[in-house]
Formats: C-alpha cells, sequence, structure tokens
C-alpha cells in the first residue's frame, strides 16, 4: 500500500514538470511588478513561518508580533532611499551582509534611480531580489517626513479582528456528569464552554506609532460569568512610538525585548537551527510593540529608548504575573511564598487552573547600551529581576539541582557585539549571573564567493546560568543552560538552478537533564537540495538526522488502546541506562504552478525512530496542496488533503499548514488516518474581509482521541475557525 501511494505521488508530478513554459527562463523583471508582488508575497511571508514553525515542534503557538511587520510592508513598502538598517531588518528577510552592502552602496552612488539597480548590490541574488522585492519601492521623495494630526488621521490604519474556534466532537471535559462526581473531584469538569474566542483592534500610523488591545478566550474558560466576570481571560494592550522627536522608540503596556544574541535578556521569539542554515545571527530589534496571545513571553510596564550621537541608551521596567504551581506554607496569612515550577499554557479552565492563576509576580529592571556604527555595534545589558515567591527547591529532581535560581533576586550582566569586514560578519554574547554561571556565544558568518557562504556559532551554557527571559540560538527542547555545542553551516549554488545547503551541529550535556540521568552528548545533521529551473516550478530534497542521549533500556512493553508501544523504563542501581536516540527524517518537496492563480505543492515524508537496541518505529506522511488565488477575483482558498500512518509517537511528523491571518499551527502527524482542511477567504467589500477554515482529521486505528478532559470517544475530529476583519 505505502509503495502504491509513493507511485501515485510520483506520478502526479509529471504533467506539470512535463508542462513547464521555457520562456520562464527569461529575466525575473520583465513582468508587471504590481502582479509578481502580489503573487510572490503570501509565498515569502508562508516560507519565512514554515521555517521558524518547524523548529518549534509545538501544535500551537502565536507568532504574529514576529511577522506582522511583514504584512504591513506589503501595503506600505520600504523606501529604499529613505531606510536604515534597524528598518530593513524588521523584514527578517536580509542578512547583515546584504543590508550593509545595500546602504554601502547608496551612500556611495546616491539614491537608487529604478528597482533593477538592486541586481548589482554585491550579496543579492535574483531570488533575493523576489523575496524582498513585495515589501520595498524606491522613490525619490522622502515620505510623511513630518506627523501632524491631520496626518494621523488621513493616513493611520485601523484593524479589528474577530476569531472564533471550536471543536465540533464533544470532549470529556464539556460531557454531562453526575453531581456527586462532580463534588468529590471538581476538575472532573471544564467550567466554560468549548468555544475559544480572540478579538484585537490596533490602530498604526506607519512604524511611527502603535495603539492596541488584544483579548481572548481559551476553550473550557467561563466568560463573563463565575470566574471570569470580566469576560476575557487574557488582556494585552500597548502605546508603542519610534522615532518620534528624539524618542528613538517608547512603549507603555505590554512590549517585548530584545538584546544582543538572547543570552542576557530576549522576552520574544526567534529563528534557531532551520533549513536557512547560514543566517543563524539574531537581529535585536530593542523594544516592540506586543500584539500575541502567548501569556508568558511579554513584558509590562514601561520602555524607552534614545539616541546620543552613536550610542544608543535603552531603560525598562516591567511588573508581570505568571501562573506556577504553589505551595501554601503561610497558614496565618493564606500567602504563597514556595512554587514548584512554572506554568506556561495561560488556559485557566478547571478550579485547579484558577488557583495557579497569576501566582507569582516577577519584576524586571534594566538598561542597555549600545554603540553603532556603520560595521562595528558594541553592546551592554544589566538587568534585575525578582520573584515576590521563591522556587521551592527542597523536592527537585537531581537534574533540576541547577534548573532556576531559587532566590528572590537576581542580576544579569551581559556584553554583545556585531562586527562587518569585507564579507565577514562576527557576533557574539557573553553574559554572567551574580551568584550564579556565566553563558557565552560566539558565530561567524561568511561569504567566500557569491556562490559560497560559510556559517559558524559555538556556544557554551554553564548547567547553574538561569534567567527565564532569554532565547539564544541552541538545541531544539532545551532550557538556555547545561549545554555546549558547535554548529557549522554551508550553503552553495552550484549551478543558476541548484542549490546545496547543510549544517552539522555538535552539543554535549555536561549535567542530567530532564531526559538523560547522566552527562550526554549528540549530534545534529540536515542536507538540503534544491532545484528551482523556473518562477513556476521548485522542488527540494531534505535528510535529517539527531542523535542524542536518552534514558534507555525498558525492561517491558506494552501495546495501549491506541496501537503505541508503552515502555516501561528499567531501573539500573537507582540510575536509568542511557542509550542514544536515533531520530530521522527524509522529505521531498515540489512547488509548481499551474496558473498565475493555481498553484500545487506535493510533499512525501518519511521517519524513522530507534532508541536504542529497540525495535525501531517509522513512519509517512504524504500530502497535496492547492492553493487558488486569482488576481481579479473578491476570494481565495487553500486546501489539503494528507495521509499518514506512524508506528509510534516518536515518529510523528510536523507539517505547518495555512490558517486564517495572524493564526499559526504546526500540527503533529501520528497514528494512522487521513487529514483535510480547507481556508477559504472572501473581500466582502473593501476594508471587510472573511476567513471560514475547516479541518478534520480521521483515524482508523484508534477509538478514541486526545486522553484526559479533552478525550474524543470516536475517531474523528472536527475544527472550524472563522474570522472577520474590519479594516479602515
Amino acid at each position: 500500500m505505502k509503495k502504491l501511494l509513493f507511485i501515485l505521488f510520483l506520478f502526479s508530478f509529471s504533467f506539470p514538470i512535463l508542462s513547464q513554459d521555457k520562456q520562464e527562463e527569461t529575466e525575473y523583471y520583465s513582468g508587471n511588478k504590481k502582479n509578481i508582488a502580489e503573487r510572490q508575497k503570501t509565498n515569502v511571508i508562508d516560507k519565512r513561518i514554515e521555517l521558524l514553525a518547524e523548529t518549534s515542534e509545538a501544535e500551537n503557538f502565536d507568532l504574529t508580533t514576529v511577522f506582522e511587520q511583514l504584512y504591513y510592508f506589503i501595503e506600505h513598502p520600504i523606501n529604499l532611499n529613505f531606510t536604515n538598517k534597524e528598518e530593513l531588518q524588521q523584514l527578517i528577510l536580509l542578512n547583515e551582509f546584504q543590508i550593509n552592502n545595500l546602504l554601502a552602496h547608496i551612500e556611495k552612488n546616491g539614491k537608487l534611480m529604478t528597482i533593477y539597480e538592486l541586481q548589482a548590490i554585491e550579496g543579492l541574488s535574483i531570488d533575493d531580489i523576489q523575496s524582498v522585492l513585495p515589501f520595498v519601492k524606491v522613490n525619490a521623495n522622502l515620505d510623511s517626513p513630518h506627523i501632524s494630526l491631520k496626518d494621523l488621521i488621513k493616513n493611520g490604519n485601523q484593524e479589528l479582528f474577530i476569531r472564533y474556534t471550536r471543536v465540533l466532537e464533544e470532549m470529556e471535559g464539556y460531557s454531562p456528569i453526575a453531581d456527586s462526581l462532580l463534588l468529590e473531584n471538581q476538575n472532573k469538569r471544564y467550567l466554560g464552554s468549548p468555544d475559544k474566542l480572540y478579538t484585537r483592534y490596533r490602530f498604526k500610523f506607519g512604524t511611527n506609532i502603535s495603539f492596541g488591545v488584544t483579548a481572548e478566550k481559551d476553550a473550557g474558560e467561563e466568560f463573563f460569568k463565575n470566574t471570569q466576570r470580566k469576560g476575557f481571560d487574557f488582556y494585552s494592550a500597548h502605546l508603542y512610538l519610534r522615532n518620534i522627536g528624539k524618542i528613538k522608540q517608547l512603549a507603555l503596556g505590554d512590549y517585548q525585548i530584545m538584546f544582543g544574541q538572547g543570552l542576557t535578556f530576549w522576552s520574544g521569539r526567534a529563528f534557531g537551527k532551520s533549513a536557512d542554515v547560514i543566517n543563524i545571527k539574531k537581529n535585536p530589534l530593542g523594544i516592540k510593540a506586543y500584539t500575541s496571545v502567548d501569556e508568558n513571553l511579554f513584558m509590562r510596564g514601561a520602555a524607552g529608548a534614545v539616541d546620543v550621537g552613536k550610542f544608543e541608551a535603552t531603560g525598562f521596567y516591567s511588573r508581570n504575573k505568571r501562573d506556577a504551581n504553589i505551595i501554601l506554607v503561610d497558614d496565618a496569612s493564606d500567602e504563597v511564598v514556595r512554587f514548584t515550577s512554572e506554568l506556561n499554557s495561560g488556559i485557566h479552565a478547571k478550579p485547579s487552573e484558577i488557583e495557579d492563576k497569576d501566582a507569582i509576580t516577577l519584576t524586571h529592571l534594566g538598561s542597555h547600551l549600545t554603540y553603532k556604527g556603520r560595521k562595528l555595534e558594541i553592546g551592554g545589558t544589566a538587568v534585575y529581576s525578582n520573584s515576590d515567591v521563591l522556587l521551592n527547591s527542597s523536592n527537585q529532581a537531581p537534574y533540576a539541582q541547577f534548573s532556576k535560581s531559587d532566590k528572590a533576586q537576581q542580576f544579569n550582566f551581559g556584553v554583545d557585539y556585531n562586527y562587518i569586514i569585507r564579507n565577514f560578519n562576527f557576533f557574539g554574547e557573553a553574559s554572567t549571573s551574580i551568584g550564579g554561571g556565566s553563558a557565552v556565544l560566539f558565530g561567524m558568518m561568511a561569504s567566500l564567493d557569491p556562490r559560497l557562504s560559510i556559517s559558524i556559532l559555538y556556544r557554551s551554557f554553564d548547567r547553574n546560568y538561569y534567567h527565564m527571559m532569554v532565547n539564544p540560538f541552541r538545541e531544539v527542547g532545551t532550557k538556555s543552560q547545561n549545554e555546549k555545542g558547535l554548529y557549522a553551516g554551508v550553503e552553495a549554488k552550484l549551478t543558476r538552478a541548484i542549490k546545496f545547503s547543510g549544517y552539522i551541529d555538535r552539543f554535549s550535556f555536561p549535567w542530567l537533564n530532564s531526559s538523560s540521568n547522566t552527562p550526554t552528548s549528540g549530534v545534529d545533521y540536515l542536507a538540503q537540495l534544491n532545484w528551482k529551473p523556473s518562477k513556476k516550478l521548485e522542488m527540494y530534497v531534505r535528510y535529517k538526522q539527531e542523535v542524542k542521549g536518552r534514558n534507555g533500556k525498558p525492561e517491558t512493553t506494552d501495546t495501549t488502546s491506541s496501537g503505541f508501544v508503552e515502555t516501561t523504563f528499567g531501573q539500573y542501581d537507582g540510575i536509568k541506562e542511557v542509550v542514544d536516540a536515533d531520530l530521522q527524517y527524509l522529505r521531498y518537496n515540489i512547488r509548481y504552478k499551474v496558473s498565475d492563480a493555481v498553484t500545487f505543492q506535493n510533499r512525501i515524508q518519511y521517519s524513522h525512530y530507534q532508541l536504542g537496541d529497540n525495535i525501531p518505529s517509522s513512519g509517512y506522511l504524504i500530502y497535496q496542496d492547492v492553493k487558488y488565488k486569482p488576481m481579479s477575483k473578491p476570494y481565495s482558498f487553500t486546501a489539503r488533503f494528507a495521509l499518514f500512518d506512524m508506528d509510534s509517537y516518536d515518529a510523528r511528523i510536523y507539517a505547518y499548514e495555512n490558517d486564517v491571518l495572524y493564526y499559526f499551527g504546526v500540527p503533529a502527524y501520528y497514528n494512522r488516518g487521513a487529514r483535510m482542511y480547507i481556508t477559504f477567504r472572501y473581500r466582502v467589500m473593501r476594508g471587510i474581509d472573511v476567513w471560514l477554515r475547516v479541518a478534520q482529521t480521521y483515524y482508523s486505528n484508534v477509538s478514541t482521541i486526545g486522553s484526559g478532559l479533552n478525550q474524543i470517544n470516536g475517531n474523528k475530529k472536527t475544527e472550524i475557525r472563522t474570522q472577520i476583519r474590519f479594516k479602515l
């Protein structure tokens, strides 16, 4: 059966490949710019989202803050003649070399006369220009250098989003239950409805002014009653100013902070290891308005930055509450004085979750001073952090002995740098905790030839280095501590149509961790070959392998009702044996344009997992995507049909899915079955867009889906999502 599916999959490629128009080999700029930008903008954003999404290995997360700037620049392109390094970095499409060469070209030769001049800039390939073109323009006139109230009213943009999501099948947490059983355990059922609600209003004037309010109710949470009398469970608001008079940046309310390489302080998301093997350096944006609904990755308070010559000084203050498992030890005052662990789900649908809500208060006070030259930047960060509740470290597992500081106060200091010399970019950061450990990260990216680029990065994080608001380059799924590693990446353009990219990352964990009772090491490989003979056709083959130590060897195995193998790990004198966990992926992906309105994408991916000498498990995912986006019609849609078969959850495969605007999902495919979805968009009239999405997964080898209160007694799961946007 698998062989038959594979043959049918390959057969589906033959017709579009044979029908490629040879005229597509002509110069990229021969088309109409407006139509080119319209056709490419969504593909560019989707590719960048997929790069970040696939490295996270999380089914639902919010990338709104990371990518909404790209959506803005689609409708308000950057004027390359009046831009700067900071603005170009917000595109997250150009690396340090390309930005530096572009600005140097304008400085040397004067303003660009036409967009075609981008071809003359060293380091910008046709593919790079294609990616950035929808977001930039060339104009000799300065765009709105002075802001007046009239400008704000006339040229400001307002958006209102309203989104509704629900799983149609009944879950255990919403099914009827006897009062006597509920009285025995109030956590047996969710308090609210299965509806998930989201709304957001935002006003923007260019990149200079932003004001917004965001609210969300998760499934299971109450709404305007009992535990949630204020309506939504989560509210967020911000006021953000940029380049207003002497103000470089100013944020009031909710915001994010990004400095250096994320080693001393970084409260947002960022790219890590991915198929974009060269661009491993983080581009710190300083202060950024927060518009997502992740209830952990933001600051609440005030932050500001000013320029003094070539120096930029930033200061910030935040006081925010976080969820945590609590221990009430003061019977007299009933005050929380210790907690066992932080909680990151942001869901408050059961009495136990509500009890843990806002259990601890975190305070951050810090500053950053940086020197900004054309080729050299040096910065220093100092952060004081305080928790009003102490971590209960007495019952922590051995691996967690150094995981978190049990001190109420913490001081972190760091120095970061970024230096460009010719075709080399050196960057890094060193950080230390007073009374704790240290961490360093050094990297280099180099363009050795227009056809050859390399990247190297070394990191070393002490086992007792800790801060909750950091996000450096590291092994996926690990904390920013107890890790050493050396990464090397290479990208080679073998021909005009063929490109090879790959990396190798060797890492070690000098202390114990949650999956290993001894120090371990590992290696991560990725190799990818891209072929793009024309604008209409592109494909790649990717192989990835990761081997790292993990607690092993099972004494017994049992098959569960879901069909998975359940492992019982044996004890050896109180220490579990550590063996190699070997995970491999092989993927083939092809995308081809049938016409200006229709794009097909096919993928087949194979996974293989083995723990020590255990019986290996494997699986495959095969899917067909269709994107229909006619230029002159008010509607468009994307759809997918997928088949999958995995022997175990360890062999699961993640795949990014297109969704409604500003919603991101990367579901994990496991078990055996089929999945399909369609996302339909309709422009009702100018300023009003409506989305409708229906997704259903059918499992052929299980009779229940999920577990606990999320269990569905059946083999189908259907989710609907609808969204409306009002834009003024």
